[in-house]
């Protein structure tokens, strides 16, 4: 039996992603924010703010605003952009519609604290699913974009202004101080999630370390833990002598195993330890991939 082919496995990968980011998302809004009244940002505050004025249902407004945002970006943004964000565009409200059609859904929490909790971090895995793949949830981002051509700030922070005004809206409209700052938790809460989100299982560790016996610690790593390293020229601060340095990129969990390695050969090295969010290409995925199919053809 052939696998699959790279392209048609990406794309399984990314509509799996795309449906059950939006999936959540929707769940999120239908179980915690519309029922509790919480305000949030995006093309959902707006809808659930015009709700309260029209006697539509929230998931229709958000469809219809969805797709203005989304026209207008494709005649801004370009053809590109508009048949990445054009599925999660019209497939969450569909999918809210869905949800608040499910019995019993608005009364799983009585407790607001708790469905600001719940409701924030489910947006952000949502939301982080979605955009791991390469594509938006549409919405209030597409005016975000636009505004990033016209005025090249920070998309990120066009996003926050955006959501800003749209939570200060709903408090013209009628919501308590209180309630704005619930809904500003609530995007405190979905921006760190997100961020998780976005690099999970992609984190790695960075060291740098300086020893004398260089020549053993790199080996010992290459055969020992079977990690890539590389080779710096450093100067000595104290000294001002010429010697090599050692960068080498492991997983978290070998962490200790590497640092116990090191002082095992050198207990006198010098090691810094350093967080990084994603490493790709030759000498790290690329090479380890091929050795990890390599072993199981064998």
């Amino acid at each position: 039996m052939k696998p699959f082919p790279k392209k048609f496995k990406k794309f399984l990968q990314t509509s799996l992603f795309l449906l059950v980011g939006n999936a959540i998302l929707a769940f999120g809004v239908a179980a915690f924010i519309i029922p509790k009244n919480i305000l949030m940002g995006g093309t959902t505050g707006i809808g659930i703010l015009l709700s309260h004025f029209i006697p539509v249902e929230t998931s229709l407004i958000v469809l219809i605003l969805n797709v203005i945002l989304l026209i207008a970006g494709l005649f801004i943004l370009g053809k590109k952009f508009f048949f990445t964000t054009v599925v999660s565009s019209i497939l969450y409200p569909v999918m809210l519609g869905i949800m608040q059609r499910i019995p019993g859904i608005e009364g799983i929490t009585d407790n607001l604290l708790l469905a600001v909790i719940l409701g924030g971090a489910i947006l952000g895995i949502s939301i982080g699913m979605v955009m791991r793949v390469g594509s938006s949830t549409g919405g209030l981002d597409v005016l975000a974009l636009m505004l990033n051509k016209w005025t090249h700030l920070p998309v990120a922070i066009l996003v926050y202004v955006c959501d800003i005004v749209v939570l200060v809206a709903q408090l013209f409209a009628g919501s308590t101080p209180e309630s704005l700052l619930f809904g500003i938790v609530l995007i405190v809460l979905q921006s760190i999630v997100l961020d998780k989100v976005m690099i999970l299982g992609k984190s790695q560790i960075q060291l740098f370390i300086v020893t004398d016996k260089f020549s053993e610690v790199r080996h010992a790593l290459l055969t020992t833990l079977e990690a890539g390293v590389t080779m710096v020229k450093i100067e000595t601060g104290l000294l001002l002598n010429d010697q090599d340095g050692i960068i080498c990129v492991i997983p978290p969990r070998k962490l200790y195993a590497a640092t116990e390695l090191i002082h095992s050969i050198d207990p006198n090295a010098f090691i810094t330890v350093t967080q990084i969010k994603e490493v790709r290409g030759r000498g790290f995925t690329q090479e380890r991939l091929q050795r990890i199919e390599e072993k199981k053809e064998k």
